[in-house]
This record gives C-alpha cells, structure tokens and sequence, in this order.
C-alpha cells in the first residue's frame, strides 16, 4: 500500500497487496500538533482506485470507506472472501464501510459537531497511486466523491496542510522501502545486461525497449516501469525524455552509433531509474572514449564524495567542472576551467541537474522545502533539489555530456563564450548525441555506506566486447 498514516497497530509488512508502512504524519512544529485538532479526518486515495482511506488524527481510529463495485470488478477478488474482506485482510482495517455512509461512521466514531475539518491533499504532483487534488483532478473528484458521500457539505475541507507533511514522509526511506527499490535496481540492473548482450546495429530502438520491459515482468514480476523508456541512439540521445508519444523510440540504430538507454522498472510502486550509454557494436571510438570517461569520471567522483550534509548544489558543480577538465584535454575546450564555470560553460554540456529524488515517484517529492529558493543560473536552475543529502534518502546520480547543436551554436557565438571552444574538434561531434550514466544511491544509516543500488560495471573494459562481472558483486567494486 503507498499511503502513509498513523495510528496503525500493525507491523510493517509486504508482499501481499502492496506495501503497508508504518510512518507517523505528525513531527514537532506540523500544524496537526498540540491535538488542537484532536477530531481532524484526512483523507486520501490508496492503490485501488475505489478506496479510500481515512484516520483520526491522533486518536488511532482509521475506518475505510470504498465506493459500490461495479460487476466486472469481482465481489471477492476470486477468493472466496468478500471485498470488505479482502481490504480489511490485505490492510489491517478496523471499520470499512461504503463511501456514502463514511460520514455518519465517522460521527458515530465521537466526531463532535464542533470538529468538522475533512483533510485532502492538495499540490502538485505527489506520487503514483494516490490520487491528488491537482487543478487539473480536483474538480473531477470532488464532484464524485461529494455525489457518493452524503453530508461532506457540512464538513470544512482542509487542502493545504497534508500536501507538505506527506512529502517530508517520502525523503526518508524506511528499510522495507529501501528494500522494495533495491529489488526494482536488481532486476533492472539485470535487463539492462541482458539487453546490452543482445544488442546489434540494425535493430530498432523499441527492440532494446521490449527486451528489458520482458525481462523485468518475466523474471521480476514488475508489471510497470517507473517512466516511460528512453532508448535513445545516435543523435536522439539529445533529447532528455525521448521514447514519448512524439519521439517513440523508432530509430533504426548503425554500426558504430552510441546508445543512451534510460529504464527503470518499477516494483510495488517503488522504482529505479538507471542509464547505461555504450557503443551498439561494443567497441568505443577514441571520440567516444573521450565522452564516456569524461562523464564517468564525474560519476565515480560525485559518488566518492557524497555523504550526510554534503551539499547537491556542490555535487553538481563538481560534475560539471570534472566534465570540462576532460573536454578541455581532449581539446574540446580551451582556457581556464574556472573561467568556464563563472561563465556556466557547463550547462551547455549537461543543461540538466545531477539527480533527483526516488522512491514511489521517479522524481519523489521533497526536492524543495517551504522556503528554499531554486538558483537562477542555466544548469543549477534546473537542479530538481538543492539540499543537504540524509541518511535514509535515496537519490540518482545522473552527470551527463551533450552536443545540443541549439545550446552550442549561441555559445559559440557569444562574446563571452566564444574563447573556449574549439570549433574544429567540436565539428567532428556533430550527430554525436551525448553520454549519460545514471546510477540509484542510498545512504544507509545502521552501517554509513553509501550503498549503490543498480549494480552494473560501467568500466569500459567491460562494456566493450559485452563482457559482464556477475551483477552481484558490483557494488564491491565502487
């Protein structure tokens, strides 16, 4: 289950419908606090797109309510059992009624007349199984929900204050959450091997999307991936988000294309999100070599560094400036690296931030607290968090080199820019595409190690001619 909530009893436990997490909403200075608010209901959506779930604040009592099932839903599920059955077996319930009786339970329950707030969560986007109370959806649900439960008009309806409060709940992860993405890592560490051995030039780039999307649901039970796939070749591998409806991942990839391929897949709603980039045919061309490590040494030195209280804002500009230090020896760039980074010389190669989030959401909240301001520089301003990494997060290390001719050109001819490129290497770089190599870390808080979670060798020895060290052993080897 990916609701958050108080008042359980029950210990953690996964493996049946989902995951059940025990994770207490209230934390010193929440406005829930003080029991000012001892009849408070919150109310948010869980994985079935019927149920909903409800808790008393404080108080423990946390009845469900599902809406009336149409026929091709099944009673039961197949199991002999009734649906309230079901959901109060998978859930640990105490009281599941339907939605149009939930209020008068919820008087029944001791709700005084004076204490009539109906808590929903309000913002932008949260996380995949809840429903959220966006602009877009919230006119929508309402509309239904008020139709199905008779007497929420005399209850205040409270949007503003769960939204911040169940974000702060998803930056820490708990170790069956940690154990749920570890999963997802495995499995799609393996399909990344597997497609990687089975790749040729000649074949089309859903071929590499279909391979990894079977070996995660045949060998891993993951029905879903975290993100759409992005199996990117040759030029193609400009575009951040390729492999969506306009960009469907239909290039016939050549001999002696790079490919980028960004996949993940998802296991009870946690997921993983990695990036391989390597030559089709398995062997690196010196111009590819030179990108590849250029982009893997900003890896394995971000990695090395991170650790609680470290900076993202510094990892990322220690990615860019190790980024340019090997475009600059490769002759690439010329001039002073620093120079380059006052002018923001690398946020044409990598426009994008250096890794994100992860959890129940490829881009989990909690990115940006109330009150941190993004920066407003290219590159950093596209950070999708500027804090402090903790212990118990899980954030993806993604440094990254681009050849955007739309990014290049203008720098190239801006006279504050134009000094450090040399024009003449960077047109043997046109149709490159680019280089990304994504990684899942954690820090663990019972042993202190940065524990990385996809577990591939990214050495060039190697990728070329596909040999593999078995997946298992790799994280030994960061």
């Amino acid at each position: 289950m990916d609701s958050r909530y108080v008042g359980d009893n029950h210990e953690p436990k996964s493996g049946q419908n989902g995951l059940v997490t025990k994770r207490e909403i209230k934390s010193e200075g929440d406005p829930l606090d003080g029991g000012r608010r001892m009849g408070a209901v919150g109310l948010f959506c869980k994985q079935e797109n019927e149920l909903y779930l409800s808790f008393r604040l404080l108080s423990g009592c946390r009845p469900d309510f599902f809406r009336r099932v149409d026929a091709w839903d099944g009673e039961g599920l197949g199991s002999g059992m009734s649906k309230q059955s079901v959901y109060t077996h998978n859930y640990y319930l105490t009281i599941i009624v339907y939605v149009f009786r939930c209020f008068t339970i919820t008087k029944l329950n001791g709700f005084r007349n004076t204490q009539r707030e109906w808590f929903m969560v309000f913002g932008k986007t949260f996380r995949k199984g809840v429903h959220i109370l966006t602009q877009r959806f919230s006119k929508r649900f309402s509309t239904r929900f008020k139709k199905e439960a008779n007497g929420i008009d005399k209850f205040e309806t409270e949007l503003t204050t769960l939204h911040p409060i169940l974000t702060k709940c998803c930056v820490i992860k708990s170790d069956l959450e940690l154990a749920l993405i570890q999963f997802s890592n495995d499995i799609s560490s393996e399909a990344h091997v597997e497609v990687m051995r089975k790749v040729r030039a000649g074949m089309k780039e859903y071929q590499l999307e279909s391979m990894f999307l079977h070996h995660t649901y045949m060998y891993g039970g993951c029905r879903h991936c975290s993100y759409t796939c992005i199996c990117a070749t040759g030029g193609n591998s400009v575009v951040l988000h390729y492999g969506h409806a306009a960009a469907p991942n239909d290039r016939t990839f050549e001999d002696g294309n790079m490919a980028l391929l960004d996949m993940g897949a998802e296991y009870n709603f946690y997921g993983s999100d990695i990036t391989c980039s390597f030559p089709v045919n398995g062997k690196f061309t010196p111009d590819q070599l030179l990108i590849y490590n250029a982009v893997l040494d900003a890896h394995d030195a971000v990695i090395s560094m991170m650790k609680p209280g470290v900076s993202w804002l510094d990892m990322h500009k220690l990615a860019e400036k190790i980024i340019l230090e090997s475009l600059r020896g490769g002759g690439v760039l010329v001039g002073n690296v620093d120079d380059m980074m006052a002018e923001r010389v690398g946020a044409i190669f990598m426009p994008h931030g250096l890794g994100h989030l992860l959890g129940l959401d490829t881009h989990d909240p909690g990115g940006y607290t109330k009150g941190m301001q993004r920066p407003k520089e290219p590159g950093l301003k596209s950070l999708r968090t500027t804090r402090e990494l903790q212990a118990g997060m899980v954030i993806t290390v993604e440094p990254s080199c681009y050849f955007i001719d739309d990014l290049l050109v203008p720098a190239m001819e801006s006279s504050n820019t134009t000094e450090f490129f040399n024009r003449e290497v960077i047109a043997r770089f046109k149709g490159f595409g680019g280089v990304r190599i994504e990684s899942d870390l954690a820090w663990l808080i019972l042993v202190k190690l940065l524990f990385p979670m996809n577990q591939l060798s990214r050495w060039t020895c190697f990728l070329e001619g596909k040999k593999w060290l078995p997946y298992k052993i790799l994280p030994f080897l960061f």
